[in-house]
Order: structure tokens, then sequence, then C-alpha cells
């Protein structure tokens, strides 16, 4: 199969007929072999009976059905992991994103060899509120800071091509969708490449995604992957190393405040109580955390061992 188009979705039964014939005619003018994955996200309109529908109609249609709303990023998963094409493209459900690019993503991916193709969105300010679009922007440029790929200006952009192997080697959870090229590249997927595409207005209903909410959850998701990334795997190499070095400070000062009462006795000196001085009560309390941090980096081994549950997602119907 030469394309999966995998169309994340929630209450979008509006458009859903219209995006799927606007793909199966560019398939057609291309002569490409397809599928349309549609993975409704728990909706509570008619999304599903539609997506029923064009199945019944359309051998290339596929529907997977949450019971509940878990987000993008737990729809893109399912939908990676049931999609056959050697080409992955990942589409919004609302119109915004043009199936016409889906034929120079795919040859972006096939012949220019790219492990994945973004979407940059153009003419952004024709169809989306400030509240959207500045959180972006300064969203993308901390992106791309952080992660070193400096050649994306859209992460969160929907509109993506892949390899397929790309998608079968990644694992997206939680909120993580906005760094799927962050996470492609530590999966030693290292050729991104983007491309400007043509972004349209929303023609029914309104954004599920707007508003300053996504841009703190996106500052939050990008340390939570950088964290990971950097020691996911070995959480004793940051929480030991902090627990340890908290724990000798402690201990160093816990000592000189011993060592300083001896001297006094020794001298004839008068000297207050060790429990009198606040050094004590300082040196104690970095002794305690210092043990509990180290604790903390032995535990995060154990569970980062024995996490299997993460995308465990109840799936009420597939078709």
């Amino acid at each position: 199969m030469d394309v999966s188009v995998i169309v994340p979705l929630f209450n979008e039964d509006e458009s859903l007929r219209e995006l799927y014939e606007w793909i199966e005619r560019v398939m057609r003018e291309n002569n490409l072999s397809y599928e349309v994955i549609f993975v409704d996200d728990g909706s509570t309109d008619d999304s599903w009976k539609v997506i029923s529908e064009l199945s019944s109609e359309h051998p290339e249609v596929r529907g997977i059905k949450f019971r509940r709303n878990y987000g993008k990023s737990p729809a893109l998963y399912c939908g990676f992991e049931r999609a056959e094409g050697d080409v992955v493209i990942t589409m919004d459900a609302d119109l915004q994103d043009s199936p016409d690019e889906i034929p120079e993503l795919r040859r972006m991916i096939v012949e220019d060899g790219y492990d994945l193709v973004s979407g940059w969105k153009m003419n952004r300010s024709k169809g989306d509120p400030l509240s959207k679009t500045i959180p972006t922007k300064l969203f993308n440029a901390t992106a791309r800071k952080v992660s070193g790929i400096h050649n994306l200006h859209d992460f969160n952009c929907g509109l993506k091509a892949y390899r397929r192997d790309v998608v079968k080697n990644i694992e997206v959870y939680g909120e993580m969708h906005r760094y799927i090229p962050y996470l492609a590249k530590n999966a030693g997927f290292s050729k991104i490449g983007e491309k400007r595409v043509h972004h349209q207005a929303r023609k029914h209903g309104k954004s599920k995604f707007m508003g300053w909410n996504r841009f703190v959850n996106g500052y939050l998701d990008l340390l939570s992957l950088w964290f990971l990334n950097s020691f996911g795997l070995k959480p004793m190499h940051v929480f030991g190393f902090v627990g340890t070095l908290m724990f000798i400070i402690g201990f160093i000062a816990a000592v000189v405040v011993g060592a300083n009462k001896l001297y006094c006795l020794a001298s004839g000196v008068p000297a207050r109580l060790v429990t009198d001085s606040p050094y004590f009560y300082i040196a104690l309390t970095m002794m305690i955390l210092g043990t509990q941090l180290f604790v903390a980096g032995f535990l995060g081994e154990l569970i980062s061992r024995n996490s299997q549950e993460r995308n465990n997602y109840q799936i009420e119907k597939v078709i």
C-alpha cells in the first residue's frame, strides 16, 4: 500500500464526508493505493455514524472508536499501530489541512529520502485567532532550541508525512503529538524536513485546541520530553547525583557544627547547644532531602523498567 492517512477527530461529523471525498479524489488522480484510518476520540456527535457509513461504502476506510476522550496523542498512537502504508500521512479532520499536499509530501519521503516531513502552515492569520497564533510562535521557538531541530517552523502542524518505520518505532503518549519530530530524532530518524502547506479557514464548528492552556501545557510537555530523553532511562543519574551532593554538603555542615562544639569544649570556651544553631537544622534538612532524592532515583529506575500500561486505551469499536 502506498499511503495510510490517519485522521484523529473529536466531534467533526460535518466535515468527515467532504474530507474523505477530497482524499479519494487526490489518490485517484495520482494513482496511489491507500487507506484512511479515522480515529474517533470519544465524539459525542454523529462522527462514528458517518465513519461507519463511509466504511460500508468504501473499502479504503477504516475506523477506531474510543470509549471516551483521551486526546490526540493516543488517537495517533492507535492509528500508527494499524497503519499499513509505506508512507503514513497524518492530518486534522477540520478541513484546514489540504489533501492536495499529500502527493508532494509522499514524494519527499520516497524520492528525497526524508524520514519525516512536517507541514509549515501558511496564512495562519486568516484562519486562527491571536490566542492561538501568538502562543504557537513562542512555543515553536522554544521547541527548536530544546530539540535541536532548527529547520522546523511549525512543530504542532497536524499535516505530516512519515516513513513507515518511523511510526512503528516511536511511542506517542500523553500530549506528545506536538513533539513527534523530536521523538523521531531521539529514535534515530535524523533526516527531518519541512514543506510549506496551505492553511485553510475552518468551515464547521470551532477549534478544540485554543487558548493559553495549550501554550502552558506545551512547555510542560517539552520539559518532560527533554528530561525523559536525557534521564528517562537512567533517572538515578540526576536524582542520585543531586541527592548524593545534597547529602554530602549536609553531612559536611553537620561535621563542622559538631567539630566547632568539640573545639569549644576542649578549649574551655562556653558554647551554646548544637541544637541552638540554625546550621544544624539546615545540615539535617539537606541530609534528609538528599536521602529522599536518592531513593526517588532508585524508585524511578524500577518504574522505568516495569511500566507496561502507558498506552492501554479502551477501544469500543474497530472497523
